[in-house]
Formats: C-alpha cells, structure tokens, sequence
C-alpha cells in the first residue's frame, strides 16, 4: 500500500490471542527519526556497565512491580504501568507520597480513557463510536497522550475495572505523572545498548514489544528470537527489568539477552519472566515500540493543563522550527511548567511566554527558558520565572526547536489487521479551531488551522504538541507607574503634537494591572491610542501609548493640568502627570509647548 506523506499508520495484529496496536515503521515520512540512526552518545556513565543486571536485586532491593495478568488486548497498558512503577519505586516516590505497599496503577482505567477509542473521544460530538475498539490495543504514543493531558496514570484502587468503563476522574483519585517519556532504540549493530541499559539502571522499567509466536519461543528455558529477517509485524507490549550479555538464546547472532516481565499471570514463564535476544526483530529495535522509558513521575502537581493536542503526538511537520500556541485562561493560575515532544535526539529549545499577539506579532515576553534535550519524546520543563494570569487572560506559549520539526495532533488514519478479517480502516479523529496553533513561515506567522497537508481530511485537525501546566493562583498586589515624553518647543497656534505616555506595573512579581485614564486636562484635544489596558505585568515593561493632542489657539497664555492613569481595580492607586502649557506672542513662533519635569522632558508625576 502508499504511504501518504505524514501518515501515521497502525496496525493491529491478533496472534495466540493477543493484541497490540503498532506504529507502522514507515510512520511520518521517518519524520519520527529512527533511534538506530543516532550515534551513541559519549557519556563516561555509559562505560564499564555489569555483564548482568536484575531490577528485582539491586544491592537486596526490588524495584519491580508484581506480574499481572491482563484480560484481552490491553498488555500495552501493562507494559506502560510496569514502567511507571518501576520509577516509582526505584525513585522512592511511591513511599514517599504516602501510598502503602509496592505501586499498583490501574491498566484498564487507561485501556477506557486513552480518548482513541469508541467509548470515548473527547475530540468528536458525540464523544462515542468513532475509533478503536476497547481493549483491543493501543501504543505507547497513545499512552503518551493520556498521560501528559494529566488524565492518569491512577491507583489501582482508582480505575482498575475492566468489564465496564470506571469513573474517569474523582478528587479522591491519586494522579501520576511522568514528567519525561524517552523514545529508544539499540541500533542495527548494538551500538546504541548501552542506553537502554543505562535507563533502566537509573530510571527503572523500561516498556518494549515483540511478535509472540510458538515459532519464536523456547519453552525450555523460556527465550525468545524473532529472526530479522522474519517480516512479522509486533503483537504484544512486555517490560525489560535487566539482561545478561552472557545470556545463550537461539540467536545465531551470539549470546546476550534482556531479562523481561510479561503480563500473563505467574503461572506462565519463569513466574512471569523470560528472555529475549538482543538480537530479536523488535525487542529494542522496533522505532516506535523497541525501548521505552516513563521517568520523573511524581504525583500531580498541577491543578489544570492546556493543550489543543487532545490525541498527542501523531504525526511531526519537519520543516516547522518555530511555533506557538494560544491560550485562554480559566481564572486566576500561576502558570509554572511548559510541556511538549521532540522528534529527535539532541534537540535545543526555546521556551518564550508572550502576553500579547498583535498586528501578527508575538510583544510582552514574560518569562523565557531554553536547554538541550538528549532524547527525542515527551519533556516537561519547568519555568525559571513562573508566570500569573487573571481569568481570561491570553497567553502565547512559544517553543522553537533546532532540528527534527514540530510534534503535531491530527486526525490519523488507522488501518486494522486483524487475522481472518479483510483489512479495514478506522479514523481517530482530532479537531482543531482558527486561532489555537501558529507556526512561522518567511518571517510571518501562519494559522495551523489553514496547513495545507496532503491530505484534504487533514486541514484543519492539527494542533501544536505545546501544553501550558498551571495551578491556581492568589494573584499579588499591582502598582502603577505612568510617564510621558515627546518635543513641543516652537508649535504653531493650533497644530498637532505627538507624544508617549508609557504605563507600567511596578508592583509585586507576577502580579496584573489593568489601567485607565481617568481624567485630561480640560484645554486642548487630546487622544489616546488606547485609554485603557488590561494584564500589565511587570516582567512585561511598560505599555506604550500614543498620544495626539491639538494645541489651544489662544496666544499668550499660560494652561496647566493633570493626566490621571488608574489602577482600573484600585482607584486610590494612580499617577498624576502634571503638564503646562504656554502660547507666545510672536506669531513667527507661534506656540511654544513644554511639559515641565526633568531635563525639560514630559518626565513629571507623582504617585499617590
């Protein structure tokens, strides 16, 4: 079949019962860069790494959840959770957050709200019968989007129902969150394994994928070997918890093998664990499934997060450096972290909040931070100055990326294999509005909504993978400030001058001033190019205002007055400017015009 330039296809595949949803290896153009592609990265940590690791016995400690036994399709939910808790208790968080005995995350709560499924997709009206079939696969990219939209991970305790979809959220639920979700892989040659084992070293379980067939397994000794050569496509998700370089498998390659944690109950395996070549087909090869590691989860510390990209991660723009998306806020939050994906390895970024997109320019940065990322997935970030916002504030959270393109949403089309069926599609659809993503093109920034993708049904589905993670906030105390400058010497009897008036919030870190002119002198016309503002941070600087006022014609005359510019929400904070005015005799003159202050510059208030 054609692989349309952006597609991200899937298959699901049925063998010994089981089911798993795999990214096609021809995903995204290889937008979705091969990890084998990358060279290792030099790292004196990734030297001198055991001949042997066993997660279950590191120095008399276990850092390995309990063998499950999942029901139907959903071993890639398992292969998620094994990961997560694997952090979890290798991190010590789990305790340390008050949970009793060894992490138990709920599979099926994910396996029900993944939100690609026909139960529910929040994306489409109505939110049921559109997509995937429940609990008949999924991907760790669909994970991936459940998780960072803060929707789980939960307790076992939470959401572990399987015949019938569980409460989606409740104040009781205790969330997880991986802060970062790395993409791996060991390269054609083994040049990369080192990586993967140096992950699960310090960051614990690592979720991975295979093609289960009797073809492919020893039941001796329990090791598995899928030739490379073999063209069948991946069935089931598993966890790599260690491995033995001297390990002796079918492999004709030589020894070496992962030590692996199944989901098929204890009685199956060596109490639920086996082996699987370095050499496998899939198992830390396969781009997409190979090697996946879920780290720095911590308990959800965020009371909201703002996204456009419902479904995450779905497909990757790669000539798109810079973008931006804009956000409404729903009342009073500090804004404090940034999240989004990276589509390659050793990725610089640019993280810029604006407060303003106006005339097609992003004004008022807020607060900005930048790094380097070593691998390509999903990385939170958190901001060195976190940002206020007042309900109803717009903000412009702004992410440019040195290489690989910008991680989009889009609706994706889903070709299903399923044994002794014909093939069939299925569409996840994602939506998008006017005005949500922007992306700049030749110096101009361009609305994602009117992209012109290759395929038709694709515009106007796409967001940007750009989240903004807040929580609720006691906004601080404004205080305002207001100058004026500009040159009135020698004006004629009657003309124009131009001048700045310049309001700024010179109050508390993070806090939000809205300002008025409240009152004019009464001599002359004056007019503003804005005689209110709304969100005057002070990270922001002051707020320039352009000021037109029509000299009196009257000569020889002197007129003094008051520009008064209020906080809109205190209107015992204000600044009077004071101005004066006065008109000459000599006409060859006609006007002279100064506002006395410093230096003779409109410079003059006082600040009550």
């Amino acid at each position: 079949m054609t692989m349309n330039r952006y597609l991200i296809q899937t298959l699901f595949i049925i063998s010994c019962g089981l089911l798993l949803v795999i990214p096609s290896t021809a995903m995204v153009n290889n937008t979705l860069q091969r990890m084998s592609d990358v060279p290792l990265k030099s790292s004196s940590k990734l030297n001198n790494l055991p001949e042997t690791f066993d997660l279950r016995d590191v120095n008399g400690s276990n850092f390995v959840s309990s063998v499950k036994s999942q029901s139907g399709g959903t071993c890639w939910t398992h292969g998620t959770m094994a990961s997560i808790e694997g952090n979890l208790m290798m991190t010590e968080i789990w305790e340390d957050s008050g949970e009793q005995g060894d992490p138990d995350l709920a599979e099926y709560h994910l396996d029900w709200w993944n939100g690609f499924n026909q139960y529910n997709n929040d994306d489409t009206d109505p939110s049921t019968g559109g997509g995937l079939t429940v609990h008949q696969g999924g991907d760790y990219l669909v994970a991936s989007a459940y998780l960072s939209r803060g929707e789980g991970a939960v307790r076992e305790q939470d959401g572990q129902v399987y015949s019938s979809p569980p409460q989606r959220y409740n104040e009781s639920f205790h969330l997880y969150y991986p802060r970062d979700i790395e993409w791996y892989t060991v390269g054609d040659n083994l040049e990369n394994i080192d990586i993967v084992k140096y992950a699960i070293m310090t960051e614990g379980v690592v979720g991975t994928c295979l093609c289960s067939s009797d073809s492919f397994i020893d039941e001796g000794d329990y090791t598995h070997y899928q030739p490379p050569e073999n063209p069948i496509d991946p069935n089931h998700a598993v966890a790599l918890i260690g491995w033995d370089d001297n390990k002796i498998t079918q492999a004709p390659e030589g020894p070496g093998a992962w030590l692996v944690k199944n989901s098929w109950g204890k009685g199956w395996g060596n109490g639920g664990f086996f082996w699987i070549s370095y050499y496998d087909k899939h198992c830390g090869h396969h781009p997409e499934m190979g090697a996946i590691s879920f780290q720095d989860v911590e308990p959800l510390s965020y009371t909201n997060i703002y996204y456009h990209d419902y479904h995450g991660w779905r497909d990757t723009i790669p000539d798109v450096s810079e973008a931006f998306n804009a956000f409404i806020s729903e009342g009073d939050e500090l804004l404090e972290s940034v999240s989004f994906f990276v589509a390659s390895d050793d990725i610089s970024y640019k993280l810029t909040i604006y407060d303003r997109f106006e005339n097609g320019k992003l004004n008022y940065p807020l607060s900005e931070v930048s790094g380097t990322l070593k691998y390509r997935g999903f990385h939170t970030v958190d901001l060195i100055n976190p940002v206020g916002l007042r309900e109803d504030d717009d903000f412009y959270i702004y992410l440019s990326l040195s290489s690989g393109g910008q991680p989009i949403d889009r609706t994706s089309v889903v070709p299903v294999l399923l044994i002794a069926c014909p093939i069939r599609t299925t569409v996840v659809e994602s939506i998008a509005n006017q005005k949500e993503s922007y992306y700049l093109k030749n110096n101009e920034w361009k609305d994602l909504y009117y992209y012109n993708f290759d395929e038709f049904e694709w515009i106007g589905t796409a967001n940007f993978c750009i989240k903004g993670l807040t929580n609720i906030w006691n906004p601080t105390s404004p205080s305002i400030s207001a100058s004026i400058t500009g040159d009135f010497m020698d004006i004629k009897s009657g003309s124009t001058i131009q001048a700045t008036l310049y309001v700024e919030n010179i109050g508390q870190q993070l806090s939000c001033l809205d300002w008025e002119i409240t009152s004019i002198p009464e001599w002359g016309s004056w007019s503003f190019s804005s005689d209110i503002g709304t969100d005057v941070k002070p990270q922001g600087g002051p707020e320039v205002v352009e000021v037109t006022l029509k000299a009196p014609r009257e000569k020889n005359k002197e007129f003094n007055g008051t520009i008064r510019v209020s906080n809109s929400e205190n209107l015992n904070d204000f600044v009077d400017i004071s101005v004066s005015m006065k008109t000459l005799k000599d006409l060859s003159n006609s006007l002279s015009y100064q506002f006395w202050g410093p230096s003779h510059l409109v410079r003059l208030f006082e600040q009550f």
